[in-house]
């Protein structure tokens, strides 16, 4: 009986030695706070969560970012089942310290700072009050959460807070590591994370350090301001060149690929919603209408083309409650920026597309002779010079009328509206190319 105990005592032992580990999940906040950062620390709270660990450690290392991309890691942290750390690493400033704010625990390296979290913009101006009164509110509410002094941290926003002892009205709050803890902004001063886990009795724990993965970086990627503005480009001249162009063909594709890449990647970080989806659809199907159905370009095609920018800059604005001016300087920019090179590309292919070897294979320049045992039919041949109108809208290939007979036309790249006069400049295989008389 003695050795069955025995027996029972060292499998229990072993379980526990086995799956009873502690575990700790370790995030790092490094560089700028950007809104692809935000999936990340979501992630790791997530799987956190799901393996039952003891805490998850954020080592903190930022002089800031954007304000509504903080909030979001702020909301995920204070919504955390699991206890969250926040371990400072040389400096937390703006909107790194709300997030370290936002954990339960607050550790920072000897020689580390935290604070300066007045809202600026990318010059270093600051925002207006709204701004302000908005990331004090924000401040104050989360150190309230986690029991520290919410004028200090209303304080490290607005200059003009007085903390006796610490700054006056003209000076903005910026803790050391020392300081933090004296006035209760920290609790420890560590030396590093091993000293972090030792204060938490966490010393044999299982570290789990996560870093970002590769679709995290493509997000981060894609959301970068330039990026952005290159995607709006490829959007508006591809759907640009496939209009102008017959069948489908690489522009489309690329458009499509680049719409696809721009409002999934807004959607991820919360910058585009499904309403801004749905505009640019509409919109689209629109300008459809106008092409297909509705014969000249009116009300349908303008108010599609309108809804559809639309869509394309409301996403690259966030729903952050709180807009403000940088966020829609910002997104003024990359539109602007996406939309002129659009303009410049489409100009040029307009300009040059006729003349390029591309565009002669798409229209076949060379006439087959007869020997070759392929012959163009003779009618088209022989309507060369001839004159006749649109029956249909060129663009550019469509429909012509030429002595009471319809034939399939194609111009030489521009737009013929229905209706116009045109002239038969050659014969293309089975196809005439035409242009508008003036």
């Amino acid at each position: 009986m003695k050795k069955i105990y025995s027996w029972l005592i060292f499998f229990l032992l072993t379980f526990s030695s086995v799956f009873g580990q502690s575990k700790v999940y370790l995030a790092n906040v490094e560089g700028d706070i950007d809104l692809g950062l935000s999936p990340y620390i979501k992630r790791i709270i997530q799987e956190a969560e799901a393996n039952y660990a003891d805490a998850i450690i954020f080592k903190i290392n930022t002089f800031g970012g954007r304000v509504d991309a903080a909030t979001q890691i702020k909301d995920a942290i204070l919504n955390s089942k699991i206890p969250t750390i926040a371990f400072v690493d040389k400096r937390a400033i703006s909107a790194g310290s709300l997030i370290a704010l936002s954990c339960q625990k607050v550790y920072m390296v000897s020689g580390s700072s935290m604070g300066a979290t007045t809202v600026v913009d990318q010059t270093g101006e600051k925002q207006s009050e709204k701004a302000q009164s908005y990331m004090r509110s924000e401040m104050r509410a989360t150190a309230e959460k986690n029991g520290r002094p919410s004028k200090i941290a209303e304080g490290m926003v607005d200059e003009r807070i007085v903390v006796e002892g610490l700054v006056d009205s003209t000076q903005l709050i910026t803790l050391t590591a020392e300081e933090a803890v004296k006035y209760e902004m920290a609790d420890y001063i560590a030396a590093d994370l091993n000293e972090v886990l030792k204060n938490e009795n966490l010393e044999n724990a299982e570290v789990i350090t996560l870093d970002t993965n590769v679709a995290e970086e493509i997000v981060r990627f894609l959301n970068n301001p330039i990026v952005s503005s290159l995607l709006i480009m490829i959007i508006l001249v591809g759907m640009f060149t496939e209009v102008k162009t017959p069948g489908w063909g690489v522009p489309g594709t690329a458009a499509v690929i680049a719409l696809v890449l721009f409002f999934g990647s807004s959607y991820i970080v919360d910058l585009a919603s499904i309403i801004e989806i749905l505009i640019f659809i509409v919109g689209l199907g629109l300008l459809i209408v106008e092409i297909f159905v509705i014969p000249g370009f009116g009300i349908f095609g303008i108010l599609g083309i309108i809804l559809m920018m639309a869509s394309l800059f409301l996403g690259l604005i966030s729903d952050f409650p709180m807009v403000d001016l940088e966020m829609i300087s910002a997104a003024i920019i990359q539109f602007a920026g996406g939309l002129i090179a659009s303009m410049v590309l489409i100009y040029i292919i307009s300009k040059f597309l006729p003349k390029t070897r591309i565009w002669n294979n798409l229209i076949l320049n060379t006439n087959i002779g007869g020997s070759s045992g392929y012959t163009s039919d003779e009618s088209i041949k022989s309507l060369v010079g001839k004159s006749g109108i649109a029956y249909t809208d060129l663009r550019p290939s469509g429909t012509i009328l030429v002595e009471d007979n319809r034939i399939d036309a194609v111009t030489e790249g521009e737009y013929i509206l229905k209706g116009t006069k045109i002239s038969v400049v050659k014969e293309g295989g089975s196809k005439v190319v035409v242009r508008a008389v003036e």
